[in-house]
């Protein structure tokens, strides 16, 4: 389907002095990967638009982190928590008699896979 070989797609060479550019063939078969619709006339658009955004990944990559401690939050703020008491009582016997089948507490619903 594509003409530059899987590994290009998954990991482009990039230099400052030559960006990554996708071509409309690899906006194609990632669109195509994703799921998504992407019409004939907003490919290139859209090639431009993932091509900055690659560009732009490449160059937080290349950021010094050496000797960066990582943190859960930026602001170094701890999260207030509730205690941990039961609020609600367990009515899952009164919920589940509006299923049509169910047992061991369970919702037994039809089989999807074959």
């Amino acid at each position: 389907m594509l003409d530059a070989p899987r590994s290009a797609l998954l990991n482009p060479i990039t230099t400052p002095e030559k960006p990554v550019s996708l071509d409309k063939d690899q906006v194609r078969h990632i669109a195509m990967l994703a799921r998504l619709h992407v019409a004939d006339d907003d490919i290139q658009e859209t090639a431009d638009k993932l091509s900055r955004i690659v560009d732009f990944v490449d160059q937080l990559s290349k950021a010094p982190t050496d000797g960066v401690t990582p943190m859960a939050h930026p602001l170094n703020a701890s999260q207030r928590l509730r205690a941990d008491s039961v609020t609600e009582t367990d009515e899952r016997d009164r919920v589940q008699e509006n299923a049509p089948l169910v047992r061991d507490g369970l919702y037994l619903v039809p089989r999807v896979i074959e």
